[in-house]
């Protein structure tokens, strides 16, 4: 039996959904196989090995309970892979392998992944380089474009540039564009900008999660996604499609689907779904993933397909897009949860 030890919260304005990952997650673990060591991450940054019910995850409670919380760190020590227990018992709780169940930064960005590859743990997941680059949505571009598939046309800019330069990029890139900060989650900090007098509020909120940002074209057509799971041998979920009501798929509709719908399988025909699963793959390939991420890209009205980004750990819930797509392939969420510890521990 592989005893894996899982993290959820993090000092990350995506510490509610990761709960409800994690919930998801812990609640599907073979217990006849795997030993679970769950480990939260208060949104101060405090370590806690949780022993308590899985149910106080769901409603965000988990931390109040002292008794069913003990601080603790991982041992840093190269092959340790050891749960310190900071109680003033001395004990180690060994572990076989790491599974962030993470958001965002300090959790999605290689900052954990950096942690656990120094001491030589597995991680389930994607490495340190490749969570790193893709959530820098800049960086991730330049690289999709150089594996041959088409990005939007933008601009980067950092906080000492003129607003001038941004409003110059903007009339270039054609309103109404997209504001966006690099390097953030669920779409925290992005303004669809439609005309010149709202791009000042729009970069002050970018800037508010990141130092650096981007002025993106509006791809017209629709946002479509791949689960890809795997290491040398990948798998690919069904292609799935976001239906839009109005404006685009922010922090709110993704959670709550309130003028939204997400179509799995894709309403498109089977030549072009297959040509998004085949981009996902070179995607992820070039951008060094491993073990699960999803690809998200949009299909123009012409049937080109442009790159998006790639979410690392994207949500796990029960309703979640990937494990969603992985369902319509055969794959249900236990035997899913599964088969990504395997490949994990395997890499």
């Amino acid at each position: 039996m592989k005893t894996i030890l899982f993290l959820f919260g993090g000092c990350s304005s995506e510490y509610e959904v990761s709960l409800h990952s994690a919930y998801a997650v812990l609640s599907h673990v073979d217990a006849a196989r795997f030993h679970p060591l769950p480990v939260g991450i208060t949104r101060e940054g405090r370590w806690l090995y949780y022993t308590g019910p899985l149910s106080r995850l769901e409603d965000g409670t988990w931390h109040r309970f002292p008794a069913d919380c003990v601080p603790c760190a991982p041992a840093v020590d190269r092959g340790a892979r050891a749960l310190l227990l900071l109680d003033g018992s001395g004990r180690r709780l060994s572990f076989d392998a790491a599974f962030p169940v993470l958001h965002g930064k300090n959790g999605e960005d290689g900052t954990i992944q950096g942690l656990f590859e120094l001491t030589g743990t597995p991680v389930i997941g994607c490495g340190t380089l490749s969570s790193a680059l893709c959530m820098d949505k800049d960086r991730a571009h330049r690289l999709a474009a150089a594996a041959g598939v088409r990005v939007p046309m933008s601009r980067v800019f950092r906080r000492d540039d003129a607003l001038s330069q941004m409003e110059e990029a903007a009339e270039q890139l054609g309103y109404p564009v997209f504001v966006k900060p690099v390097r953030a989650g669920s779409s925290f900090g992005i303004t669809k900008v439609a005309r010149r007098a709202e791009l000042p509020a729009a970069v002050e909120e970018a800037f508010r999660h990141d130092g650096t940002i981007l002025l993106e074209e509006t791809v017209p057509g629709f946002e479509v996604g791949c689960a890809v799971m795997g290491n040398e041998e990948l798998t690919v979920g069904l292609v799935d499609e976001i239906e839009l009501s109005d404006g685009f798929f922010n922090f709110e509709e993704k959670y709550t689907l309130k003028t939204s719908r997400i179509h799995c399988p894709a309403r498109i025909p089977e030549e072009t779904a297959r040509r998004i699963q085949a981009a996902a793959k070179v995607i992820y390939r070039a951008l060094d993933c491993r073990v699960f991420a999803r690809v998200d890209l949009f299909l123009t009205p012409a049937g080109e397909i442009v790159f998006n980004e790639v979410n690392t750990i994207p949500g796990f819930t029960g309703h979640s897009r990937y494990p969603s797509m992985m369902q319509g392939v055969g794959i249900p969420f236990g035997e899913l949860v599964s088969r990504l510890m395997d490949l994990g521990v395997q890499a």
